[in-house]
């Protein structure tokens, strides 16, 4: 990531040629890089979709939003984004988090802490072109071959002949920021748009790289965010609940709100968590959006005008961001109303930015 330009972002999901029109579609409206949904259950296969985008498209960065420790092991998915990378001239990024609906619809809950921890550690050594030490129960010896393999590298990446790729950590609690701090290229928080809540990220983060002796602002910092952009806010709202609602979980994952969070912020999350619909991920007009209030939205959220959102937005880069990756209007909102708030959060609020 440019250290010195923020990097705006949006996301796409579905099929993979639906994704290659989204990614052309951000590519023309400025955008610097989309995401694609990595859920077997819910969304083509994020890799695929990926690497048609990559010759579909020239400048836009390319990543996933995000991928998870659980569904592929760490060669595999390094390979796939370091294909991407190449097939694309360099523009891949690796979004990953703990695993939410992925998981889900396999009958888990989010990965471990732990299990995560020696998945980025494994999956940043693939990338780097190192080899990666077999685990405990590695059996390759008993084939009884003359020669075997010692321990796991890719050996086609070849180390120079782009940059390496950036893994980024979507993080939302405590301790998965200070994993990613140590352990990441950069991490994006999925904390909502209140700076008390990002002030106390970022903090965290930092204080999490300065006791491992490492530079506090050695590695890129961004945020997801709820926009949208339209005059009257609560038809704002409306369009972006569904995707308000995910985030607002990712809060309260468990049931109980992690960080700083005003006494709205703390009822809403803990409500939307319980109302929450799993068969209806990141849909409008689901259960878990009918929790989320007119307050949380304002706190936790940007809707409203044009210069509305680009205040709020600017209070947000200037704590330090490098990157926000835009989450808009929802699947089911009104598509005329969705499709022009799109375009003008592009042509309105986005040039504010830069």
């Amino acid at each position: 990531m440019d250290d010195h330009r923020l990097e705006i972002w949006t996301n796409g999901a579905g099929l993979p040629r639906t994704f290659v029109a989204r990614a052309q579609q951000a590519e023309a409206a400025g955008f610097d890089g989309v995401t694609i949904v990595d859920s077997q259950n819910l969304s083509g296969d994020c890799y695929v979709a990926l690497g048609l985008a990559a010759h579909a498209t020239e400048r836009i960065r390319l990543g996933t939003g995000v991928t998870n420790p659980f569904t592929r092991h760490p060669a595999v998915t390094a390979c796939a984004i370091a294909t991407v990378h190449a097939e694309s001239g360099g523009r891949a990024v690796l979004g990953i988090g703990r695993g939410d609906s992925a998981l889900a619809h396999l009958g888990y809950a989010p990965a471990p802490i732990a299990l995560f921890e020696r998945y980025l550690e494994q999956l940043q050594g693939y990338l780097r072109g190192e080899e990666v030490p077999f685990g405990p129960d590695a059996n390759v010896g008993s084939l009884g071959l003359a020669v075997v393999p010692t321990a796991s590298r890719i050996e086609w990446i070849r180390p120079g002949r782009y940059p390496k790729v950036v893994v980024d950590v979507a993080a939302t609690g405590p301790r998965v920021i200070r994993l990613a701090a140590r352990l990441a290229d950069s991490v994006t928080f999925a904390v909502g748009a209140d700076l008390a809540r990002l002030r106390w990220a970022l903090a965290t983060a930092r204080k999490a790289r300065a006791d491992a002796g490492l530079d506090p602002d050695g590695i890129a910092y961004g945020a997801y965010v709820n926009v949208v952009a339209h005059d009257d806010p609560d038809v704002a709202r409306i369009l972006g609940e569904g995707g308000l609602s995910l985030f607002a979980r990712f809060s309260a994952m468990y049931g109980s709100a992690t960080g700083p969070a005003s006494a709205v912020e703390k009822q809403v999350a803990e409500a939307v968590h319980d109302a929450y619909d799993m068969t209806r991920h990141n849909r409008a007009g689901s259960a878990q959006a009918a929790q989320l209030t007119p307050e949380f939205a304002h706190e936790y959220g940007i809707f409203g005008p044009t210069k509305y959102c680009v205040e709020r937005l600017q209070e947000i880069v200037a704590l330090g961001l490098q990157r926000l990756v835009i989450v808009g209007p929802t699947r089911e909102a009104n598509p005329a109303e969705a499709s022009m708030a799109e375009s003008r959060f592009a042509e309105e609020v986005m040039p504010e930015l830069r």
